[in-house]
């Protein structure tokens, strides 16, 4: 790691406390769940109520079904109250057939047995004042994997140019976690995996998403068939969405990122409207759902995230987030020769870090997608639907008023922050 990265690493440090492509002012307590929820789309929303309702042994079965990730505390919070300093968390979505129904993935049938993360996320919320930004990490990028534990107690020896998917199945959750630490210099603290069916009840529960299509689309490949306008996506349907690449945008994993970051920006406005977080019902619901993901291990938390009181914590930190503070970018890659693989553009990446590890606002310049799977059709109006934007297109408003230090993020790191509506592009 460079002497650079190092320092990064340093001040990122908190303070004490599918398979491919074939995949107004609110009651505080809403808000403290809202925004935690959305970061992580499906992924934590009900682990952060559990830690709010603190029923039945909960912390009993997430503790019990905790990995480790290598350097993390699992000492309880001394109190219940917003964690001190930064956070950082890595979220990952996985392709693993184990428990997955057949008639949804007949192909599972004939399964290697391996399990790779297909979708990679750094969820960073800044210390005061907060800001949530996650970055998404292309499947296919290639990058050095560190030296990772296997089961037997020993080491795999590191690898220096493999794609970044492979990390989940060479050394599970904790070696995707140090990959992605060598790659950004982040201290990474908390980590979360999801597999298929898990994606697929955390939607049943939160009663579907609404997105948004230019066109009609369909995809033989996830069996997708969606007509052109709004539609809300409820299990199995909004897996296909999230996993889809084929019949979007230029066809690649780009694209189906930005379809991701589509998804998530949708996901933190129905959180924020009230129809899910101020729903006891809908709550206890999405409670039960997530118990059930951890113990058929759909759903794999850390060992420093099965604590509730520390996802309540952390939910606090973000709770007066608005939605311009909390953007999702795409980690800057250039195809490599022949096209079908990514590198990394470490330069243009150095930028965004340091601007992170600085706790310094940040403006998206470049393409809400990196392979041009959605369009920027407006932001998201008091009432609900899009307002237009003054310069069609145009992503990334300033946080805050001129002179505040925001840093524009190089051209190259696309994007759109959770107050942007976008609309899915179909393929040409």
């Amino acid at each position: 790691m460079s002497a650079r990265h190092n320092a990064k690493a340093t001040k990122f440090r908190r303070q004490p406390v599918a398979r491919h492509g074939e995949l107004t002012s609110p009651h505080p307590i809403r808000q403290v769940f809202t925004i935690l929820a959305a970061i992580v789309a499906v992924v934590l929303v009900s682990t952060t109520a559990i830690g709010g309702f603190y029923v039945w042994d909960a912390a009993r079965s997430l503790d019990e079904n905790g990995v480790a990730i290598g350097g993390e505390e699992t000492q309880l919070p001394p109190h219940i109250g917003e964690i001190e300093g930064g956070v950082n968390m890595l979220v990952v979505g996985t392709d693993s057939c184990e428990g997955q129904d057949l008639k949804l993935f007949p192909r599972c049938a004939h399964d290697d047995g391996g399990e790779r993360n297909d979708v990679t996320m750094l969820v960073h919320i800044s210390d005061a004042p907060r800001r949530v930004t996650v970055v998404s990490f292309p499947r296919d990028m290639i990058v050095p994997i560190p030296s990772c534990k296997n089961p037997d107690g020993g080491s795999y020896p590191a690898m220096s140019a493999q794609m970044i998917n492979v990390s989940y199945s060479y050394g599970g959750l904790g070696c995707s976690v140090a990959t992605v630490e060598g790659l950004t210099g982040v201290d990474i603290q908390f980590a979360a995996a999801i597999r298929w069916t898990g994606v697929i009840n955390m939607s049943d529960a939160i009663g579907g998403v609404d997105v948004c299509l230019s066109d009609d689309i369909k995809d033989s490949h996830t069996g997708l068939d969606l007509k052109k306008g709004e539609q809300t996506l409820v299990g199995a349907q909004a897996l296909q969405f999230l996993r889809i690449r084929h019949g979007i945008g230029d066809g690649s994993d780009l694209g189906r990122i930005s379809n991701q970051q589509q998804f998530m920006s949708s996901l933190v406005r129905k959180l924020q409207s009230g129809e899910v977080l101020s729903n006891y019902p809908a709550l206890l619901n999405l409670a039960n759902t997530a118990i059930r993901q951890v113990n058929e291990k759909q759903l794999v938390l850390s060992e420093s995230l099965t604590s509730p009181q520390r996802m309540v914590q952390i939910a606090m930190a973000v709770a007066d987030v608005p939605y311009k503070d909390i953007v999702f970018v795409q980690y800057p890659t250039v195809y490599a020769p022949g096209g079908s693989r990514v590198l990394p553009v470490s330069s243009a990446a150095d930028v965004l870090f340091t601007a992170l590890s600085e706790n310094k606002p940040i403006r998206v310049t470049g393409e809400a997608s990196g392979g041009n799977g959605v369009t920027v059709v407006g932001e998201a109006g008091s009432e609900g639907g899009p307002t237009p934007t003054a310069t069609p297109g145009a992503t990334g408003q300033p946080t805050q008023g001129a002179g505040d230090g925001t840093v524009d993020l190089p051209s190259q790191i696309t994007g759109q922050s959770a107050n942007e509506v976008t609309c899915t592009v179909a393929q040409r």
